[in-house]
């Protein structure tokens, strides 16, 4: 990967809807050159796909939390079925395991904090293996999610 790859995937970050024929033009490439670099960043996997930024506010879910789950053991069994039940829970827009403590990082988004409350006692509550959950509620993302480029 070089220079120029970086920069066509910094536009697309930026802008995942921008045609093809508008990077060629801002990375100085000609359509067929930029786009064969297009195709080899998706066949080396660095481009897994393309997804749409949601504003959790206008969908309704205002309320974001970070939880931090410690787990009771590693053991692999375990580990999988906690892994299989959180993604089942559609409040949880992302989960991280992590190296060393806590085990992990969900990030749920909710409607209220008394539906984070009620999630939280019904469902988060209830999951196999865990020791511990602490949970930070987020004020503000300052930086969305994106790649070191």
């Amino acid at each position: 990967m070089d220079a120029l790859d970086r920069e066509i995937l910094s536009l697309l970050q930026d802008d995942g809807r921008a045609t093809m024929t508008e990077i060629a033009g801002r990375v100085g490439l000609s359509l067929s050159a930029c786009h064969r670099r297009f195709r080899d960043l998706e066949a080396d996997g660095v481009i897994r796909g393309f997804h749409a930024e949601l504003d959790f506010d206008k969908l309704g879910r205002s309320f974001r939390a970070l939880v931090f789950v410690t787990m009771e053991t590693s053991e692999h069994a375990g580990i999988t079925d906690f892994e299989e039940r959180i993604a089942e829970i559609p409040e949880v827009v992302q989960a991280q395991r992590l190296f060393g403590s806590p085990d992990y990082q969900l990030y749920i988004a909710t409607a209220s904090m008394q539906s984070y409350q009620e999630l939280f006692d019904s469902t988060l509550s209830q999951l196999p293996g865990v020791r511990r959950m602490q949970s930070t509620l987020v004020m503000k993302t300052v930086v969305a999610p994106r790649a070191p480029l």
